[in-house]
């Protein structure tokens, strides 16, 4: 199940033999591991600190291409944002089980050295084989052999953790980080919303996605649990403008004018948060709204060409908005009918709203009726909710003609705070400081 790569059978995740032990605990990748991550013709640099395995970037992006290789994990910003989106994804929603801040601290740091080695193609600790036959190893051991494929971990934290009386963070939460409110046509479980951590695992293998939450949870055990979590395939929205467009569940291109990975300004902009807003923690951080949205298929595919059309205001060929010849042709709003998707959701419809999406398609199995469990799992990030997702979805929620084909039925907000900067930092040290 190893990435699309070109390159040869060496450039895989090492064992437990591979890796030789350092002073810290953790083991060094061997030479051989080193020279094989990220393909021939592809430079790597090794952080020795933290045994992380740089890509190649142009521009300050990854390559978007399935080259197996790892998505840096140290920075001003936290990777799985601007990353060029990847295949898969496996997204979980955790419940902090423990009352004891410090062991809440623990645990953050245990996640941040697991996810420094799983995001560059190891193991956790000291492997899944080799160790004491009485203990349990500290990996599972599934995505031995199979390479990075550009996996990424982002984790946030969502607003029950600042509640009052849980661990001395009720003055912490960022103005910005809002209770969303309740939408028309809202159908929300509360088993598939909320949550007091979040972490988005994508990656270009399922196996590798799934491997990494599975290690975080089984980390966590007594300090947290799962309180959902959401599979995810085929990307529905790009973060490379110059790559194609993906299509969602309905056929459609839709985010063609999603934020580019590569725009500083426009992330600046629309997506990291500033120095000067609010919460001091949050500087280089952004804003996660995640909605499980359940599309109703089979009425949809019943539809017919010319109303799916005017629904979402584009072509189902090319993309073009109406009116148009290209994709990325400029459109004109009042060409469209006034309760077409992309007109209501257009930053010039809600007074320059712009958010960055990394949505992903999922079905899971049937409804017991006969009907797809399937639809699109939203995920956006902005500098301020109040300014990003929530103006945007009033709009498309009063007046939507795609409301008729689609639900929401789960719904989470997270504040993800700023990327870890080196071996000696870790998720969210500044808030707990």
């Amino acid at each position: 199940m190893a990435g699309n790569g070109t390159t040869g059978g060496d450039d895989v995740r090492p064992g437990h033999d591979e890796a030789g032990p350092r002073p810290d605990g953790a083991r060094t990748p061997s030479r051989r591991a080193l020279l094989g991550w990220g393909g021939a013709g592809l430079a790597l640099g090794a952080v020795a600190a933290g045994g992380t395995v740089a890509a190649v970037r142009s521009g300050g992006a990854e390559p978007a291409a399935d080259s197996g290789a790892a998505v840096p994990f140290h920075g001003p910003h936290q990777a799985g944002i601007a990353t060029a989106v990847q295949d898969r994804l496996h997204f979980a929603s955790f419940d902090v089980t423990t009352e004891d801040r410090a062991e809440l601290v623990a645990l953050l740091k245990e996640w941040t050295r697991a996810a420094e080695r799983m995001t560059a193609g190891h193991p956790v600790g000291d492997g899944a084989y080799g160790g004491l036959a009485e203990a349990p190893p500290d990996d599972t051991g599934e995505a031995l052999g199979l390479r990075p494929s550009r996996l990424t971990l982002t984790l946030g934290f969502g607003p029950s953790l600042f509640a009052r009386d849980r661990f001395g963070l009720e003055g912490r939460r960022p103005e910005a980080l809002v209770d969303l409110p309740k939408f028309p046509g809202d159908n929300l479980d509360a088993t598939r919303s909320g949550g007091d951590l979040c972490v988005q695992a994508c990656a270009d293998d399922p196996q590798v996605a799934v491997h990494a939450i599975r290690n975080l949870a089984r980390i966590g055990m007594g300090r947290t649990a799962i309180r959902w979590s959401q599979l995810g395939f085929g990307k529905t929205s790009s973060t490379t403008p110059d790559a194609q467009t993906p299509r969602n569940m309905m056929g459609f291109k839709d985010g063609t004018r999603n934020v580019s990975g590569t725009d500083t300004a426009a992330l600046d902009a629309h997506v990291w948060v500033g120095a000067k807003e609010g919460a001091g923690w949050m500087t280089g951080g952004s804003y996660l709204v995640a909605r499980r949205i359940r599309m109703h298929i089979e009425t949809w595919d019943r539809a017919p060409l010319q109303e799916q059309e005017d629904v979402f205001g584009r072509d189902k060929g090319e993309g073009a908005p109406v009116g148009k010849s290209k994709e990325h042709d400029e459109p004109f709003l009042k060409a469209m009918k006034p309760t077409a998707h992309v007109r209501l959701a257009h930053p010039d419809t809600n007074g320059g709203a712009t958010i960055l999406r990394r949505g992903y398609s999922f079905t899971d199995g049937t409804d017991g009726l006969g009907r797809l469990d399937a639809g699109l799992f939203f995920l956006a990030y902005q500098r301020d909710v109040r300014k990003g997702f929530i103006p945007v979805q009033r709009s498309l929620a009063a007046a939507d003609a795609l409301n008729e084909y689609i639900q929401h039925v789960g719904s989470a907000v997270f504040a993800v705070p700023p990327g870890v900067r080196d071996r000696d930092d870790w998720w969210g040290r500044a808030l707990f400081s």
